[in-house]
C-alpha cells in the first residue's frame, strides 16, 4: 500500500505530517513522493486563509481513483463537515492513530477521529513519536497546541483549541535526540510561542534557556510570538537572543498600524507596544531580522487607518512582511462584519507590497560584502541552494556540490528584494 502525504499551511502542520509519515513507516506502509504513485492520499489541511482553503479543496477534487484521508485543521471545524462527508477524517489531536485510519479506510470503512483529547502532561503522547523529516537539517518541535487569543478574524482556534503547553522536559528531550541525529536547526513552533507555559506556570524564556544549554552545534529559530508576550518578556528575550545558538530572527505579527483596528481585531496590545519592541530589540541587536504580518482591508478600515499601517511599515522597516488581504472566515466574529470592496483591498495590498519591496531591498544591501558561516537548509531554484546566516537571512548559492545540512563559509556579493546572493569561500 503506497501512501502520499500532502501538507498545507504552517510549520506545525509540517511537523504533524512528518510524524504521520514516521508512524506509517513504522506500521509497514510505503511512502511515495509523487501523488500519481499513491494508493492512499493523506491531505493535511490548512484553513487560516480563504485562498489556501480554495487550493486545498481543488487538490482534493483532483484525486480521482485514490483513497483519501483528510487530516489537519479542516476536519475540526463544523463548517467543513458536509464538504468532507465522503472521506475519513483525522483531527489535530488524533494523528497518532493514523495507521489505524489508513487500515480501516483501505478496508472500505470511513473513520472519523476528531475528538479533542485531554492532555495528560505527565505522558509524552505528542513529542518523541516516530517521524520522517522532510528536511534532514531541520527539526520542527511543537511546544504547545492552541492559543490564549480570541481574535475576531481567526478560524484556527476552532481547529486547534485553547492553549495546552507541552512539558519542558519532553521538549528538551526531543531537541537532544534531534541534535544527536545531526540536525542543525531547531524550529520551535506553535500557534503563539509566546504563550508557552501560561497554563502550567512555565514560560518561554525558561524553555529557551533550557534548550540553549544543550551541548552541540545547532541553532534555534523561534516561531511566531504575539506582541503582548514579547513585550512582557522583552528584557529576558533580548538577553536570550544574544546567545550564539539562537537565530537573530523575530516574528512578531502586528496585523495593523491602527489601534482602532487592533481593538476590532481583538488583539491584546497597542501599536506603541510593537514599536517599543522593535526599537529596543534593534538597539541591542542591530542585525536582527524582523518579520511581521499585516492584514489589509479589515472590515471598517478607513483610508487613514490603512495609511497608519503603511507609515508603521515605513518606520519600523521589517525584513520580512507577510501581507494578507482580509477574507471572512466561517464562524468568526469578523464574518458578520461588512466587508470592504474587493478592488479597494487589492489596491491597498499592491501599495503595501510595493512599499515593502523597496524597504527590503535597501535593508538587504546592508549585507553586501558580509562573510561568514551559513547552514544550508533548502534546495533553491535552478539547482541552487539556500543557506541561513546567524540572522536567518537567506543566502542563495550556486554550486554543483550537495550541500543540504552542511555549514559552509560564504561571501555575499549581490542582493535581491527577498534574499542575499553569495559564493562559497
Amino acid at each position: 500500500m503506497k501512501i502520499y502525504i500532502k501538507s498545507y499551511g504552517c510549520s506545525l502542520n509540517t511537523s504533524d505530517s512528518e510524524t504521520m509519515a514516521g508512524l506509517l513507516k513504522q506500521a509497514g506502509y510505503k511512502l511515495v513522493n509523487k501523488v500519481e504513485e499513491a494508493d492512499v492520499v493523506i491531505v493535511n489541511t490548512c484553513i487560516v486563509k480563504t485562498p489556501t482553503e480554495t487550493t486545498v479543496l481543488k487538490f482534493i477534487k483532483k484525486l480521482i481513483g485514490k483513497q483519501i484521508i483528510i487530516a489537519g485543521c479542516m476536519p475540526q471545524v463544523t463548517h467543513y463537515r458536509s464538504v468532507l462527508e465522503k472521506y475519513s477524517l483525522v483531527g489535530t489531536d488524533n494523528i497518532k492513530e493514523i495507521a489505524y485510519v489508513v487500515k480501516e479506510t483501505t478496508n472500505g470503512n470511513r473513520v472519523v477521529l476528531i475528538d479533542r483529547n485531554k492532555i495528560d502532561r505527565n505522558k509524552n503522547k505528542r513529542l518523541n513519536l516516530p517521524k520522517i523529516r522532510i528536511n534532514k537539517a531541520i527539526e520542527i518541535v511543537p511546544i504547545a497546541k492552541g492559543c490564549l487569543g480570541d481574535c475576531s478574524y481567526c478560524i484556527v482556534k476552532q481547529a486547534r483549541g485553547s492553549l495546552v503547553s507541552y512539558k519542558k522536559d519532553f521538549i528538551v528531550s526531543s531537541v537532544k535526540k534531534a541534535i544527536a541525529e545531526g540536525v542543525k536547526e531547531i524550529w520551535l513552533t506553535s500557534q503563539d510561542c509566546g504563550a508557552y507555559g501560561k497554563d502550567t506556570g512555565n514560560s518561554l524564556p525558561k524553555l529557551l534557556k533550557a534548550i540553549l544549554n544543550i551541548p552541540g552545534d545547532f541553532k534555534v529559530r523561534l516561531g511566531m510570538t504575539n506582541p503582548n508576550f514579547v513585550y512582557e518578556y522583552l528584557t529576558d528575550l533580548i538577553e536570550i537572543y544574544k546567545n550564539e545558538k539562537i537565530f537573530k530572527f523575530l516574528h512578531v505579527p502586528v496585523q495593523s498600524g491602527s489601534n482602532e483596528i487592533l481593538k476590532k481585531m481583538k488583539r491584546n496590545y497597542l501599536v506603541e507596544d510593537f514599536r517599543a519592541i522593535v526599537q529596543t530589540f534593534r538597539e541591542e541587536i542591530p542585525e536582527l531580522t524582523l518579520a511581521t504580518d499585516i492584514i489589509v482591508g479589515f472590515p471598517g478600515e478607513t483610508d487613514e487607518q490603512f495609511k497608519e499601517s503603511l507609515v508603521l511599515v515605513q518606520d519600523v522597516q521589517p525584513d520580512v512582511l507577510n501581507i494578507s488581504r482580509f477574507f471572512p472566515r466561517p464562524g468568526t466574529i469578523a464574518e458578520k462584519m461588512k466587508c470592504l470592496p474587493g478592488g479597494l483591498i487589492k489596491d491597498r495590498s499592491r501599495q503595501l507590497t510595493k512599499t515593502f519591496g523597496e524597504i527590503s531591498f535597501e535593508r538587504n544591501k546592508r549585507w553586501l560584502g558580509w562573510q561568514g558561516n551559513v547552514i544550508v537548509d533548502e534546495i533553491g531554484k535552478n539547482g541552487s541552494y539556500v543557506g541561513r546566516n546567524y540572522a536567518y537571512k537567506p543566502v542563495v548559492l550556486t554550486t554543483g556540490e550537495e550541500l543540504i545540512g552542511k555549514v559552509i563559509k560564504v561571501r555575499v556579493n549581490d542582493v535581491g528584494k527577498h534574499d542575499l546572493r553569495g559564493e562559497l569561500l
